[in-house]
């Protein structure tokens, strides 16, 4: 008897210890997110919902396309960042490898919101933006573009309509997870 409540204590114990470094490991960057989705003027939790689809928060991830980092930015991507952002940008990008700068945490992070609040100002009006900013981040803008489109005259598709014109299995896939967290995350949070 003894030596069954000493087994339930330590896996207790070993259980508990999990879940807090599960819950430290998956909110260590919130400041960071929060901070760069208001630059952005994006809603940190969807950053943080494409950052846990992505990567589940390990900033040395490397994808299959080059992509780098928490949000798995391009080096086009941050590219186009450096660009946008000025000449001191222009020239730290010139001065350091894509690799380097986007495994830095912050400047990924920053970066991802960038490109990201791009989408989310090119889609503001439309139902269901955050899936259209969804694929535009995953698949480019320019797929969006032809996905999105509707009859002349016609009112803008639904979120619906939008996710069953995605041709690309993996980009809706990719949509619908995170879409479904984000949802999930913010009727958590009561919103």
């Amino acid at each position: 008897m003894k030596r069954l409540i000493i087994i339930i204590l330590a896996l207790i114990v070993l259980g508990s210890a999990a879940y807090l470094l599960d819950q430290y490991w998956i909110h260590r960057y919130d400041d960071l997110i929060a901070t760069e989705a208001a630059r952005h003027r994006v809603d940190p939790d969807l950053v943080w919902s494409i950052i846990y689809e992505e990567t589940y928060f390990r900033p040395w991830k490397k994808g299959g396309r080059g992509e780098i980092g928490l949000m798995q930015v391009t080096p086009d991507v941050a590219h186009d960042w450096a660009a946008n952002a000025g000449a001191a940008a222009l020239q730290q990008f010139s001065s350091l490898d894509a690799v380097t700068l986007l495994s830095d945490a912050q400047r990924n992070v920053q970066i991802g919101c960038w490109y990201l609040g791009k989408f989310s100002d090119e889609y503001r009006n439309m139902p269901g933006r955050e899936a259209r900013m969804l694929a535009a981040y995953n698949a480019g803008d320019s797929r969006v573009t032809e996905w999105n489109r509707a009859p002349e005259g016609a009112p803008p598709l639904t979120e619906q309509q939008f996710l069953d014109r995605i041709d690309i299995p993996s980009t809706r896939a990719y949509v619908i997870s995170i879409l479904n967290r984000y949802r999930r995350v913010k009727s958590a949070k009561g919103q």
